[in-house]
């Protein structure tokens, strides 16, 4: 396999799996209808700096560390978890409320955030989410050496296929977030954005559930 054949076959395959519906998909569209595209999008942002993280730990050879190592892939898994069942507790049992992230204490007493606040919340929320999925690190350390071929040097082709993931999943959160901008207005309603907030905060407990009962192979 040439260079060029492995870097067109891994884009369609990490493009098929970045459109497949999961936590990251979910996260960033309760955010674009809640909260706005502006913080959704410092989200998707959030969540492909922790792909990119993850991306050059595997290269390092962190990645292949973590999935070896049962005791520190259930740490993460655990932290993993507990996290997601905050975000998701937050969101069920506070009315109309923003998501929490760790700088985040007490929630926004209103969905969509205003123009000037700061963008840090959603960034370390979105990152925050990927960097405690120990998921992630096992996916790069098994999927992206299936494309490296023979005769390249690993590390760099690793993190070259790792900023390929990194952009289809930007592309994919802007097109989420486009997608809601003509129902906006209706999606923050209070209404709408409470039960949009319900469904999320379930959708999460859900994943946190499935994270914390998972285990290793």
């Amino acid at each position: 396999m040439t260079q060029g054949q492995a870097l067109a076959a891994f884009t369609l395959a990490a493009g098929l799996l970045t459109v497949t519906p999961g936590l990251d998909t979910a996260l960033v569209l309760r955010t674009a209808a809640v909260e706005g595209s502006r913080r959704a999008l410092f989200v998707g942002a959030g969540i492909c700096l922790g792909c990119l993280t993850w991306g050059l730990a595997a290269s390092a050879g962190l990645g292949e560390l973590l999935a070896a190592s049962r005791l520190a892939y259930d740490a993460l898994r655990l932290a993993g978890a507990c996290y997601l069942g905050v975000l998701g507790a937050r969101l069920l049992f506070h009315t109309h409320a923003s998501m929490p992230s760790f700088a985040a204490i007490a929630p926004s007493p209103h969905g969509a955030a205003s123009a000037g606040e700061s963008p840090f919340h959603p960034f370390a929320r979105g990152l925050l989410t990927n960097l405690l999925n120990p998921k992630v690190a096992v996916f790069y350390v098994t999927f992206l050496p299936q494309f490296v071929p023979a005769g390249v040097r690993v590390a760099p082709f690793s993190m070259l296929l790792a900023a390929i993931h990194v952009a289809e999943g930007m592309l994919w959160f802007l097109a989420l977030t486009i997608a809601t901008r003509p129902l906006s207005r209706w999606l923050q309603s209070p209404g709408v954005a409470a039960n949009t907030d319900r469904i999320a905060g379930t959708v999460l407990i859900g994943f946190g559930l499935a994270l914390a009962i998972e285990r290793r192979r």
